[in-house]
């Protein structure tokens, strides 16, 4: 598929401004944020609905909520998570959402008496409204596995949802993702469930979806390209079709990865699946933990990089990170969103850093990324950020770059469930400022943030009430 830059979605535009950003330094008291935090948009204003805090002049819309029925009549689903928007017919905009939902939730829903998790309704009671042949995977127990993808259609001036539906189903805890230069999404498995561990199949992969309504249920066909391990998101080069790839896998280390495709565009299986190396540094631990091995990186601080070929991607052994670091990977820790911008990229790791609070690196890639000779002038890895205090950033999860080149970042703050969780931003300039604040009673987890194809609306998720919102305000001119 031929790869233009004018199909690139306007969300991905203008990173390149970040280089140089510093890196704060924790504060002796930390009661209080690091001066090198602002308020860009002014003091956060407590909402009488109890739902988002935002500064003055700022405003929210809830677009969609877990439970209600959709056009195609089915639920939305619970747990929404990673999202991208993109350019529909007549002016509208397309919000692709996943919904990370295993079987322990569905499990749940059978002993409980509150609203359904699943699009199908409690006992799977709508599934007879669908082509069954489309589900990816049955749970053990004969229900369809409701993880998946939905689509909203959205008349963007008054932010009136037209048209919602199922647009991928039978997977299992999709997590994140990210959006394709050539117009479709790919949402990401996050888990390794091997087939008979209450699954008839393989678990762990990556699917595109198409964002398009008058296709309805699409077919999941998994990305073998992309490999099988616990996925979190992808993003890819506009200029090469290269694939970059982060994984959340608790408990173990983390590796980058990338699939450099024959053909541009084509993911299900031809191609080399790679993990990065640090340059003259096998297995180097880049996460700056008090316990890591070796010197710790530096802020700003530019590495160059290789990458090595991971035989066998489909992870038969459920070892693919194992091998990888074996072969002198690069280790990371719960990777999280990744988004592409202008000829680089960002990618979040939740707990990485001194106090475990969260990093960001930026990947410049090679200008002969992917070829033969790219190591005459290798890719470069910076650690563009490292939270110094949680009032500062806390486990950043899903992030996206603005029109004008500001980071935003999602939080999930994990730790009891009952933290504050913010969207921060992060300037080019390096200032760190809050943007929202959850004010439900769980302090939901932000997720999904991603800017529409008119650059004034954000999107986002607030997950454990299975909320979409939209919000709109005095953004930075364009």
């Amino acid at each position: 598929m031929k790869l233009s830059r004018r199909n690139l979605l306007k969300v991905s535009a203008i990173s390149a401004a970040f280089g140089g950003l510093s890196t704060l330094t924790a504060c002796a008291d930390k009661r209080q944020a690091p001066v090198l935090t602002i308020d860009k948009y002014g003091k956060l204003i407590p909402d009488p609905k109890g739902i988002l805090d935002l500064p003055k002049g700022f405003a929210y819309k809830i677009l969609s909520q877990a439970g209600e029925e959709m056009s195609d009549g089915l639920l939305v689903p619970a747990d929404p998570d990673g999202m991208a928007a993109f350019a529909g017919k007549d002016g509208t905009t397309i919000l692709l959402r996943n919904h990370e939902i295993n079987a322990k939730d569905l499990l749940k829903e059978d002993k409980t008496v509150s609203k359904s998790i699943s699009p199908f309704g409690k006992n799977d009671k709508l599934i007879d409204k669908i082509d069954k042949s489309k589900v990816y995977d049955f749970h053990s127990t004969g229900r369809a596995m409701a993880g998946g993808v939905t689509g909203l259609v959205i008349d963007p001036g008054p932010l009136h949802v037209k048209h919602q539906w199922l647009a991928l189903v039978g997977t299992y805890d999709n997590c994140a993702g990210g959006p394709t230069p050539w117009n479709s999404w790919i949402t990401c498995e996050e888990t390794r469930k091997r087939a008979g561990e209450d699954c008839s199949k393989d678990h762990g992969w990556a699917f595109e979806v198409l964002p398009d309504p008058d296709l309805g249920l699409q077919e999941a066909v998994p990305l073998k390209g992309l490999g099988r391990f616990k996925h979190e998101a992808a993003a890819v080069d506009p200029a090469t079709g290269i694939v970059y790839l982060t994984q959340d896998d608790w408990g173990h280390d983390s590796l980058f990865y990338r699939f450099v495709p024959e053909v541009p565009g084509e993911m299900t299986n031809a191609g080399r699946f790679q993990a990065l190396k640090i340059k003259d540094q096998p297995a180097r631990d880049t996460r700056n933990w008090p316990r890591s091995k070796g010197k710790k990186i530096k802020p700003n601080q530019w590495l160059e990089v290789e990458w090595i070929d991971v035989e066998d991607s489909h992870n038969p052994n459920n070892d693919l990170e194992d091998r990888g670091v074996a072969n002198g990977a690069a280790v990371f820790t719960r990777g999280e969103g990744i988004w592409f911008g202008d000829k680089e990229l960002y990618f979040a790791c939740t707990d990485g850093g001194a106090v475990k609070a969260g990093q960001i690196w930026r990947y410049v890639p090679s200008k002969l990324e992917g070829t033969e000779f790219e190591g005459n002038e290798p890719g470069r890895l910076q650690l563009f950020f490292e939270s110094p205090d949680a009032m500062v950033m806390e486990y950043c999860d899903n992030l996206t770059i603005t029109p004008w080149g500001d980071l935003i970042i999602c939080e999930d703050e994990y730790s009891d469930g009952n933290g504050d969780n913010y969207l921060r931003g992060i300037t080019p300039q390096g200032k760190i400022y809050t943007l929202a604040r959850s004010a439900l009673k769980q302090k939901n987890e932000f997720c999904g943030a991603c800017f529409g194809p008119d650059g004034k609306t954000l999107y986002f998720n607030l997950q454990q009430d299975g909320l979409t919102l939209a919000v709109r305000g005095p953004w930075q001119e364009l």
